[in-house]
């Protein structure tokens, strides 16, 4: 696909973070270039479905040279730092955003194995295989609102070196039989490397910062947010809302002055089959367990859910800070944590940050995220989608819409052919263009001319061998 002049509504959503940055009182303005250069990296990343600089340049027929793009995102004063703000505050504003639920979840991008240049990039864990492999790990902070969800917060996490090796050693030693008053003690974690609940608090307050006008009713996340801290910190900074979370089987709580696990009260006291109705849609058929129990772990009472989906064999266990909820709320609200799993499907797929994005260092790493991550802010901004919110009707998928933006992208290179002064010698010019820019040659491996090959036959003096 090629690219024109950048869509009406890109143009519009470019100026929408403008007027934003204007209002938001800082001296840093976008220049006409600058918001020129956004808008045909939006359009580019929508076209191209990548964020690379000699893609863009073929889809743009030669419009910016890859030295020219790299120029920009390295070298202009673009406000990076406050620009994907910013975005959220058009957003925000545009649709009359008053309050919403907040998500979190963690999600990897897989790297070679001999990464070097890209910043934050570590041993992960691989779901698929098991196994482990190179990557990077962030963590989202995604509003959900009753007509949109939208990315707010993200952060890289890089584990601590130190206490990794240590790990590692310590496991080793343990198996040894060496006793732990003869290992190595732990060490103090450095803060430069916090945990991924820890960067998830951060972005909590940074967002209760940024917007402080928007009223938060619940904030959900998985169970590595589960711990005593994360729950009373992150409901202490939206003034006490319920948050909700998950704990592992063998968390242990207080029962007739016993300890016993999660697994083991709910087994004796099985829960009862209920109708939920799943992110305000669908009603299906669960089986839930609750009780108001003291977690031991966290040293207070906390709202505890034994929760089962039809076609389950095992529970699942949730955990919320509000004592006054219903059981069936909780439960319910849960499942708009789906949400932003449904987020991470279309940003991978649909927005440029699933396949080349191998921009270097902090800069490379940071900046690529968030020109993906307008993206997925400006479909908001597109005609067809602005109708189906106004007249509430269900929104287009991101896929769906990108398909329509590759096409609406061709048409108007083509309008912009027919309109000129001299179709004739632009369709020329277009046509050279396209030439030299938009196609390129690989050379084939398949087929073997240029090639020295061997004499690949039978040798004379080697003859007699086979005759004994």
């Amino acid at each position: 696909m090629l690219i024109g002049k950048p869509l009406p509504f890109v143009q519009s959503y470019i100026e929408a973070i403008a007027d934003a940055i204007k209002s938001h009182g800082d001296e840093k303005r976008l220049s006409r270039i600058q918001k020129y250069w956004l808008s045909f990296c939006i359009m580019a990343v929508l076209v191209t479905n990548s964020v690379c600089w000699a893609r863009f340049q073929r889809a743009g027929i030669g419009r910016y040279s890859v030295a020219a793009l790299s120029w920009m995102f390295r070298n202009s004063r673009i406000p990076w730092e406050i620009l994907f703000q910013m975005s959220i505050c058009a957003i925000i504003s545009k649709y009359g955003i008053t309050e919403g639920y907040l998500g979190i979840d963690d999600t990897d991008k897989k790297r070679s194995k001999s990464t070097k240049k890209i910043a934050h990039v570590h041993k992960i864990k691989d779901k698929a295989s098991g196994g482990y492999v190179m990557g990077q790990s962030l963590v989202f902070l995604v509003l959900i609102t009753p007509e949109i969800t939208i990315p707010v917060g993200f952060d890289f996490h890089v584990p601590d070196p130190a206490l990794s090796t240590w790990t590692k050693n310590d496991k080793k030693l343990k198996k040894q039989g060496i006793p732990a008053n003869l290992r190595p003690a732990k060490p103090e974690r450095n803060a430069k490397h916090p945990t991924m609940p820890q960067i998830a608090l951060t972005l909590l307050e940074r967002f209760k910062a940024a917007h402080a006008g928007i009223r938060i009713r619940c904030i959900f996340a998985d169970a590595l947010y589960g711990t005593e801290d994360f729950l009373d910190r992150a409901s202490r900074t939206f003034g006490n809302v319920q948050v909700v979370s998950q704990i592992r089987s063998n968390q242990l709580i207080g029962y007739r002055n016993k300890k016993r696990s999660v697994e083991d009260y709910f087994e004796k006291f099985s829960g009862t089959q209920q109708t939920i109705r799943v992110r305000g849609g669908e009603e299906i058929k669960v089986t839930v367990g609750s009780a108001r129990l003291h977690v031991h772990a966290h040293g207070k009472k906390r709202f505890v859910i034994a929760l089962k989906y039809d076609g389950e064999d095992e529970y699942r266990y949730i955990i919320a800070s509000d004592l006054s909820w219903r059981t069936s709320d909780i439960v319910e609200i849960y499942t708009l944590r789906w949400l932003v799993e449904v987020f991470f499907q279309d940003w991978k797929t649909y927005e440029g940050w699933g396949k080349l994005t191998k921009q270097p260092d902090e800069d490379g790493s940071s900046r690529s995220l968030i020109l993906s991550l307008l993206v997925d802010h400006s479909l908001f901004f597109h005609p067809d989608q602005l109708a189906r919110f106004e007249n509430k009707l269900p929104a287009f998928t991101v896929g769906s819409l990108a398909t329509r933006i590759k096409v609406e992208c061709m048409l108007t290179a083509i309008e912009e052919i027919v309109l000129s002064d001299s179709p004739l010698q632009r369709l020329k010019d277009f046509a050279k263009s396209l030439e030299e820019n938009a196609t390129i040659f690989c050379f084939s491996e398949k087929h073997m001319v240029g090639r020295k090959l061997g004499n690949f036959e039978p040798v004379p003096s080697l003859k007699y061998r086979q005759a004994v």
